[in-house]
């Protein structure tokens, strides 16, 4: 070998080199582009959770990283979204948006999924307690509560005072959002609610009774049907969202009461304001998912590249997504938006 062919070779080799570490540095941040993360949702059906995940999918696609979706079978499906997590740990998982089941039981697994490194934010939901995300993104549901119990309370005026009052709520476990909406609600009724961590040890006279609905309009028929035997004189209804507030108008229908209840909600989907429109809602608390799931995946594509956690609210132990108070019939003193404002405004 002739040493003039020998240094050529030997140049080759180092370009070759600097061409694979090139290469390596191209996939390496291609890799980290396509970082994944994980979206665990409580079902795949209530229409809040679909514009959630098609709000995650869009948004991962921008953001560059690779997504993957998962949800429970029905509400307080715990053990799937248990199953979920560990799926996602295995996957090597960058982060994961969730919104519990079980807002305390899941805590060990995310905890178990913060000491492989993942930065898992609560979205809609918090945990319990809330410190066991290392964010929740999310509408301030003592906030959506209270909104609708002031209207319902205004839009009575002095018969207030003798209302009988129905609480369609979510489901026995007493999640977070269940309680927070819930008792968000009779404090602005003007009820005592005594422990505002807990559903049902009010010991006002004007509440007939709880009952829970899963979230879904066949749970809010029967959870109607249920309080209308206990006390057929109801005459608010509190539903913890739109569809079990679409059973529950069902439930009065049938029994020929639908004009004579108010049936206040929280959601803000296009069908509930619809309904706000056509007088079955009389109003209505509106969220945002899809602006609780950009955020979220920004968040975590962030990390992934950087690191840094997400920054909460000022003031609060959470990122404010809002809520908007939607009605046809407004109340002095109480900012609302009218049905026409709202389908402009709703998802799904």
């Amino acid at each position: 070998m002739s040493k003039q062919f020998g240094r050529l070779a030997f140049a080759g080799a180092i370009m070759s080199a600097a061409m694979v570490g090139a290469m390596g540095l191209g996939a390496g941040g291609a890799m980290a582009q396509q970082a994944t993360v994980g979206l665990i949702t409580k079902t795949d059906t209530n229409p809040f959770f679909v514009k959630m995940r098609q709000g995650a999918e869009a948004e991962a696609e921008k953001a560059g990283v690779k997504l993957m979706t998962f949800a429970g079978k029905y509400d307080g499906d715990n053990q799937a979204q248990v199953e979920a997590i560990e799926s996602l740990i295995a996957a090597g998982a960058k982060g994961i948006l969730i919104t519990p089941s079980d807002t305390a039981a899941i805590v060990p697994t995310v905890e178990k999924a913060r000491q492989a490194g993942i930065l898992v934010i609560a979205l809609d939901t918090p945990l319990n307690p809330i410190t066991a995300a290392d964010a929740t993104f999310a509408t301030d549901n003592f906030k959506a509560g209270e909104l609708i119990g002031q209207w319902a309370k205004a839009t009575l005026g002095d018969k207030a005072a003798s209302a009988k009052i129905a609480l369609l709520d979510l489901s026995p476990n007493q999640v977070t959002v269940d309680v927070l909406r819930d008792q968000g609600f009779l404090q602005g009724f003007g009820i005592d609610i005594k422990d505002p961590k807990h559903i049902g040890d009010e010991v006002d006279a004007r509440i007939v009774g709880h009952d829970v609905t899963g979230g879904a309009e066949e749970g809010g028929r029967t959870a109607m049907e249920n309080l209308l035997q206990k006390d057929p004189d109801i005459n608010v209804v509190y539903t913890i969202n739109e569809p079990a507030a679409a059973g529950a108008y069902e439930a009065l229908k049938a029994v020929g009461k639908e004009k004579d209840v108010l049936l206040v909600s929280v959601d803000g989907g296009c069908p509930g304001v619809k309904n706000v429109k056509a007088g079955i809602i009389g109003a209505t608390s509106m969220q945002f998912p899809l602006l609780m799931a950009s955020k979220g995946i920004d968040a975590l594509a962030e990390y992934a590249k950087s690191g840094k956690k997400p920054e909460l609210t000022p003031g609060l132990d959470f990122y404010n997504t809002g809520v908007e108070l939607i009605t046809d019939k407004p109340v002095s003193g109480l900012p609302s938006l009218d049905s026409t404002q709202g389908l402009a405004k709703c998802w799904g």
